[in-house]
């Protein structure tokens, strides 16, 4: 099955599972699919391109054969989702670094800010087959 466009995520993530329930809600055309880090197929997807199968601090979006991670990913999910998330894609101007910098603060603490789940979340049948296991 062709994906154009993937959303990998942190499964267990209060804050990873609330974005993604933010971009379905906005994601009209439901160009998006999405897989936990956690699962089978982000597993597999870890592997083949050599990234830590393990540490769940980066949100990865595969789009259309080019992966994305950390704020970068962010920034081009925001600009798929029509307003008013398109207009923070302009961040892209401030340097990777300084946006990275900050991503990674968020990403160390986001079990204490935000809280962990048991397990990974189970999409409700409506979004379900945007979920890929």
């Amino acid at each position: 099955m062709d994906y154009p466009a993937v959303i990998l995520f942190d499964g267990v993530c209060n804050l990873c599972n609330s974005a993604v329930q933010l971009i379905i809600r906005y994601d009209k055309k439901a160009y998006f699919s999405f897989t936990s880090l956690q699962g089978e197929y982000g597993q597999k997807f870890l592997n083949a391109n050599n990234l830590n199968t393990e540490d769940y601090d980066s949100f990865i979006l595969f789009e259309n054969g080019t992966m994305y991670t950390e704020s970068t990913a962010a920034l081009y999910v925001a600009k798929r989702m029509g307003f008013p998330w398109f207009l923070c894609y302009p961040l892209l101007i401030i340097p990777k670094f300084i946006r990275d910098a900050v991503y990674r603060l968020i990403a160390k603490n986001r079990y204490r800010w935000f809280g962990k789940k048991e397990q990974c979340m189970i999409p409700s049948p409506d979004v379900q087959n945007r979920f890929i296991f």
